[in-house]
């Protein structure tokens, strides 16, 4: 008898997961509008309080990769999408971001190598 309702209340949770048109409790949606204006108005606060140099590119940086991933998240359902759906859209996305470091770190190497030898070459 055990058997059976296990494999009842199991087919019912498949039913449920696979309704098409889930809707998902509005709060999530008010918590997570109410999220992102905290972040923009953060970021906006980093030009009113005159930050400068890396530390104001760092802060805008920030607020807006945890914006972005609050909307992909959320808004685009990946929360409770499939580990490969998300995997899918994140890694490529993660390492594109790792590639555009490597080519910073590269480009200031190579600015740094282009001035140590230009300026020896006018001595």
């Amino acid at each position: 008898m055990a058997h059976a309702q296990v494999q009842q209340h199991a087919a019912q949770g498949q039913q449920h997961a696979h309704v098409e048109g889930q809707q998902h409790p509005i709060g999530i949606y008010l918590k997570i509008w109410g999220l992102l204006f905290v972040l923009s108005a953060m970021s906006y606060a980093v030009d009113y309080f005159h930050f400068q140099g890396y530390l104001r590119w760092f802060l805008i940086i920030v607020f807006m990769l945890l914006k972005a991933g609050l909307i992909v998240a959320v808004f685009m359902h990946m929360m409770w999408e499939r580990l490969a759906l998300m995997y899918a859209i994140l890694v490529p996305t993660l390492l594109l971001m790792v590639l555009l470091g490597i080519g910073a770190l590269e480009a200031d190497y190579t600015f740094f190598t282009r001035g140590v030898f230009f300026v020896r070459g006018l001595l």
